[in-house]
């Protein structure tokens, strides 16, 4: 007898059906996975056996054969232990075949009980979309699952309960949609910030627009305490968004159980020794890097010099299309990478260029192999180039408060809402990820704007490029000034962002 369990797969961040067939055939006692399965799902045969024995179930002496379809597909993880065992015993006579429109998955410890697994969000997802009503999921994962929506979600806590609930002799209640509630844990205030104002400035403004910021300056001025405090004036993840990014982190293993469904944009900050798969992704399963995990979020690269060439190089296609494509001899994988580019750096290698007790000790030729570690290409993609200065006693020291995060994020989501009005009906979220063909529609120049504009691009030696993620900052600017316009003064401010002459000191 052959019985088809249907249950769910992981390619990269995808979900896709998978369907345990499990068939029992004379001979001598055997136990065989096939499908293309890796070490974790061959040895879900000593978890299955082991599970079926502790719940009081007969393990069928006989010769036992599972094929994981589709076959061509490689399958991984422990995912498929529970699909595995309702075949087990559903072809044995010891279960009645499970429903036709539900699915299994979860991993099985030796005692019976069911453990949770990562990625469910999109194999919920998937499933959804395969016509399944009713997922069956380990207890610890239920919460995650009922973000898909229109599933009956199930959470199995051992497969004692699942097989009283499949024999119709004590039900599993489906658990309640989870609603996320407001969160507690408080973020990182700029209050804490005395001084810098010109850099809270491009702060804000990187944020309306989700802009890319490099900051330089010298060490203790303030440049990594600034950017840890972007999220706290960023505004929330939109519903659509918070789907996207809580799936990928679910893939990488990172999402909260008892808070499944990401609220806030996330906030990365690789180590300056990760590789250059560490931040696209990659690796024998296939995986999600540090820029697909930023993703609706923000990327920061503390130290930008530090990183390798390669690392920093691999940045340069995402940041224009948003994606990453990953290819590998196992396989292509195509990754959201949709991020806002944070960064740090000091003006030399000892970090004192400019600083005004002139202790630097480095020659012009030693800032100029430290600057070149970062290619013009990348530089190019950073719409705002600010210098942080070193903080004076009297701004250590003042008693009267800065201005909060909160203060800031009011005037952040009024521009955030004019910019999503401005973009309804489109892919497009805020004001950096406008089209050629936009920023000829929305950010128009004046006569005086114009002549501003070709005087700073003959004279700065900009590229097309620049010369875009200029009005496009120009752009935010005005939104936050409540212009319909973009007036010279708008204008005249995102130039200044562009001044690459901080680099040279």
């Amino acid at each position: 007898m052959v019985v088809s369990v249907r249950s769910l797969g992981l390619h990269g961040i995808a979900g896709y059906e998978v369907r345990a067939e499990c068939f029992l055939s004379g001979g001598l006692p055997a136990f065989d996975i096939v499908g293309l399965p890796d070490t974790a799902v061959r040895e879900a045969r000593e978890r299955v056996r082991a599970a079926v024995k502790n719940c009081g179930a007969k393990f069928p002496v006989s010769r036992i054969t599972v094929n994981l379809a589709p076959a061509g597909q490689k399958k991984a993880g422990t995912v498929y232990d529970l699909p595995i065992f309702v075949g087990l015993l559903a072809a044995s006579g010891e279960l009645p075949p499970p429903p036709a429109d539900a699915a299994f998955l979860g991993e099985l410890s030796l005692t019976g009980a069911v453990r949770g697994v990562s990625g469910v969000l999109p194999m919920a997802l998937a499933a959804r979309e395969a016509g399944i009503r009713t997922l069956f999921v380990p207890a610890e994962n239920a919460a995650e699952a009922t973000l898909a929506r229109g599933l009956t979600v199930c959470g199995v806590p051992d497969v004692r309960s699942l097989v009283q609930h499949l024999k119709g002799e004590a039900a599993i209640s489906p658990a309640a949609p989870w609603v996320p509630a407001p969160e507690e844990t408080p973020l990182p205030d700029l209050r804490d910030v005395m001084g810098q104002e010109n850099v809270k400035r491009a702060l804000e403004i990187a944020a309306a627009g989700g802009h890319n910021l490099l900051l330089i300056g010298s060490p203790g001025a303030g440049k990594s305490m600034l950017a840890k405090r972007l999220p706290s004036i960023l505004p929330d993840l939109t519903p659509r968004e918070a789907l996207e990014t809580s799936g990928i982190w679910s893939v990488a293993g990172l999402a909260d159980p008892a808070h499944p469904l990401l609220t806030r944009r996330p906030f990365r900050s690789p180590h300056h020794t990760a590789s250059a798969a560490a931040l696209t992704g990659g690796g024998p399963a296939l995986r999600p890097g540090e820029m697909s995990l930023a993703h609706n979020g923000v990327l920061f690269l503390d130290e930008l010099p530090e990183f390798r060439r390669d690392v920093l190089e691999a940045m340069r296609q995402p940041l224009e299309e948003g994606a990453v494509t990953v290819a590998r001899a196992n396989g292509t994988l195509h990754l959201p990478a949709r991020f806002q580019l944070i960064c740090a750096m000091n003006p030399c290698r000892c970090g004192w260029r400019g600083h005004p007790t002139h202790r630097c000790t480095c020659s012009d030729r030693d800032v100029e192999r430290y600057v070149e570690k970062i290619s013009g290409p990348l530089l190019d993609r950073i719409d705002l180039h600010v210098n942080v200065p070193s903080v004076e006693y009297d701004a250590i020291r003042r008693r009267q408060p800065a201005e909060s995060s909160a203060a800031v994020r009011e005037r952040v989501c009024a521009a955030r809402a004019v910019q999503a009005r401005r973009f309804q009906g489109t892919d497009i979220a805020c004001n950096a990820q406008m089209t050629a063909a936009m920023i000829g529609q929305f950010c128009r120049l004046d006569s005086t704007g114009e002549s501003l504009m070709r005087s700073a691009f003959d004279r700065m030696g900009l590229t097309a490029r620049s010369h875009d993620r200029i009005l496009r900052v120009a752009r935010t600017i005005a939104d936050l000034d409540g212009e319909e316009n973009i007036l010279p003064q708008h204008l005249a401010e995102a130039i200044q962002y562009r001044n690459t002459d901080i680099l040279r000191g």
